[in-house]
C-alpha cells in the first residue's frame, strides 16, 4: 500500500521561491507566508531538499540591563505573597507557554529571595551581635588598662 503525501504537492516555482528565500536567509515566518504554507510544512520541504537551514529566532521585547533597585527590601511576607499570586495565576486553564514560563521565573524569584532573605537577616543579626562583642571588648581592655595604670 502506497503512502499518499498529506498537503498540497509542491510546485516547482515554489521549490526554486523556497530555495531564494532560504538563500537570502529569511526566516522560516517570512517564508512560510510568501508560500502559502505553515512554518512546519516548509522546515520539512527545506530538510528533504537537503537545503541549508535557517534558524530563526523569536523576537523577544527589548531588555534592558538597568534595574530598578528599591530602596527597602520586600518583606518575606511580600515574597510570600508574590508567590500565592504566581501558585494562583498558574492554577487558571488555559496559559500560554510564555505565561507560564513567567509564572515559573516568578515562583522560583521569590522562592529565592526568600531564603536570601532570611540568610540576610541572620547575618544582619550576626553582625550586630559582633560590633556589641567588640565594642564590649574595647570597654573591658580600657578598663583593664585604666586599672593597671591606678596600680
Amino acid at each position: 500500500m502506497e503512502k499518499m503525501p498529506k498537503g498540497k504537492p509542491w510546485t516547482k516555482a515554489e521549490v526554486d521561491k523556497l530555495r531564494a528565500l532560504l538563500k537570502r536567509k529569511e526566516p522560516w515566518e517570512v517564508i512560510a507566508a510568501n508560500l502559502h504554507r505553515t512554518v512546519d510544512a516548509v522546515k520539512k520541504k527545506a530538510k528533504r531538499l537537503g537545503l541549508e537551514v535557517v534558524v530563526s529566532h523569536p523576537r523577544s521585547p527589548p531588555t534592558t540591563s538597568a534595574l530598578d533597585i528599591p530602596k527597602d527590601l520586600p518583606s518575606i511576607q511580600e515574597a510570600l505573597q508574590i508567590l500565592a499570586g504566581a501558585l494562583k495565576a498558574a492554577a487558571q486553564p488555559g496559559l500560554d507557554n510564555t505565561e507560564i514560563q513567567r509564572l515559573q521565573v516568578v515562583a522560583t524569584l521569590a522562592r529565592t529571595y526568600e531564603a536570601l532573605l532570611t540568610n540576610f537577616m541572620r547575618y544582619r543579626e550576626i553582625e550586630k551581635r559582633l560590633v556589641e562583642l567588640e565594642a564590649k571588648y574595647a570597654r573591658l581592655a580600657q578598663e583593664k588598662t585604666k586599672g593597671h595604670a591606678a596600680k
